[in-house]
């Protein structure tokens, strides 16, 4: 038995994914190009998929794909009395040294700021 072929829809979503995995823009022609299709089948099949939240457009006439991600996982800190520190997320456990804790709360600094501009533009609205 042989696999059927992908839909026009697939095809479409898969060449504006490849395209902008190769930071290349993805625009009805270049997807056209790409695919074979006719270009009022690309054009109702962009429809759809901006309608299905697969792919947005961020610029006229230029499409990205949406990226989705996993549900977040419960992530829990506790820090031992001896200094060390438990981080766990979902089932995974990091044990970290004070240093470590110290040097991975630097790198989240950035994340930090921007709970913190979130928070603020949302408080100004």
């Amino acid at each position: 038995m042989t696999a059927s072929a992908p839909t026009s829809t697939q095809r479409i979503y898969d060449a504006v994914c490849e395209l902008h995995a190769l930071e290349q823009v993805a625009t009805r022609e270049t997807v056209a190009e790409l695919t074979g299709l006719k270009l009022s089948i690309v054009d109702d099949r962009l429809r759809a998929l901006m309608d299905d939240s697969r792919v947005k457009r961020v610029l006229r006439g230029v499409y990205v794909p949406v990226e989705v991600h996993p549900p977040a996982r419960s992530i829990s800190k506790t820090v031992l009395t001896d200094g060390t520190v438990k981080i766990e997320i979902g089932d995974e456990v990091l044990t970290l040294t004070p240093r470590e804790d110290r040097a991975l709360a630097m790198l989240q600094a950035g994340a930090v700021m921007q709970v913190l501009g979130i928070a603020t533009g949302r408080a100004a609205i």
